[in-house]
């Protein structure tokens, strides 16, 4: 449970840092951070693999490049939920998209690492 806690206050601060990198990104507050953070998990846990499945055949085409709208998508999705974070079109939830992943590539590696994956042997 403490792994999902630091995961998700480590997202809610790369949520600040795309802001603070990105001008086409906005957030408030850490508050609204945490919520947006919140938002995006269960938006890529719960609409994203729907919409992977139904743009497939689009998906193969571009060689797994439309991924990158999907995200983007669901990014911008997250914005017109909340307010106080703030997305300037569909080029910033792209370019926002692709900071918060990389932010969350690193920070998946660094909890793994402190918090292991709790198997014992």
């Amino acid at each position: 449970m403490l792994k999902i806690f630091a995961r998700w206050l480590l997202l809610a601060a790369a949520l600040l840092l795309v802001a603070n990198i990105y001008g086409g990104v906005g957030v408030a507050s850490f508050g609204t951070a945490l919520s947006a953070a919140l938002v995006l998990g269960l938006l890529n846990t719960l609409v994203r693999p729907l919409l992977v499945v139904l743009t497939l055949p689009v998906t193969l085409l571009t060689l797994g490049l439309f991924l990158f709208v999907v995200n983007a998508l669901m990014f911008w999705a997250a914005a017109s939920l909340l307010s106080g974070f703030r997305v300037d079109g569909f080029g910033a939830a792209l370019i926002g998209s692709l900071i918060y992943s990389a932010c969350g590539v690193v920070i998946d590696a660094a909890v793994e690492r402190v918090f292991g994956d709790g198997a014992v042997g």
